[in-house]
């Protein structure tokens, strides 16, 4: 992709259609829950930061070995930031398990991510925003009355969902088809990502004309 070119969007991203349940915590194991901030970091100065980190996760995207994949694209603000596409270390015979695993290797991610910034004395937005478009495992990791039966998945399932606790950070759904992550994770014809490839990295002209990324939809059963 040689015309490929990465665009500047700084302007805030518009996330007005992402409906953020609130949920009390008071009465679980995560009550109290916070985030732990190094004692040293420098004031912050100018204009916040948006988290926005899409997820995504192909089951059995390794033949040979039966490993599903993890994908994710890091925004800050309007800009891509960062892109992480690997295998996963474990099989999974269901996608809630190969979908949460992504998920918690994105929570990781995104509080390196965070520190980083922190240290460089960018100020950031209280709440860090995750789009998975996986309904199942994100009402897993944000509703407080969810239990989870799957043994081998209680690590990710506690570490997802202590984040979600402090408040700090916030897990929507997203439609798949409209979940840039999605690029990252299947193996795709040139047209039939393009609609979400071209706000990427093929834009051309005044950026602030560019189309919305997410749009809301409604999820099928």
């Amino acid at each position: 992709m040689k015309d490929a070119t990465i665009r500047y969007r700084t302007d805030m991203p518009d996330l007005s259609d992402l409906e953020i349940q609130e949920y009390d915590w008071s009465r679980t194991v995560y009550a109290g829950s916070t985030e732990e901030y190094p004692g040293n970091l420098p004031i912050a100065r100018g204009k916040p930061v948006q988290q926005l980190s899409y997820v995504d996760a192909n089951l059995y995207h390794d033949m040979l070995s039966g490993k599903a994949v993890t994908a994710i694209l890091h925004m800050l603000n309007q800009t891509p930031i960062d892109w992480y596409s690997k295998k996963q270390n474990t099989v999974e015979t269901a996608t809630f398990g190969s979908e949460n695993v992504a998920a918690r290797t994105a929570i990781e991610q995104m509080k390196d991510l965070k520190f980083t910034l922190l240290y460089l004395g960018v100020p950031i937005v209280d709440r860090s925003i995750m789009v998975g478009d996986n309904k199942t495992v994100v009402d897993c990791a944000t509703q407080p009355h969810y239990k989870l039966v799957k043994r081998h998945l209680m690590l990710s399932y506690h570490y997802v969902r202590e984040a979600m606790a402090t408040g700090n950070y916030g897990y929507v759904w997203l439609n798949g088809k409209d979940n840039p992550a999605d690029i990252l994770s299947k193996h795709w014809a040139y047209g039939a990502v393009w609609k979400l490839l071209q706000p990427l990295l093929f834009w051309q002209g005044d950026t602030n004309n560019c189309p919305p990324k997410m749009i809301k939809q409604e999820p099928v059963n």
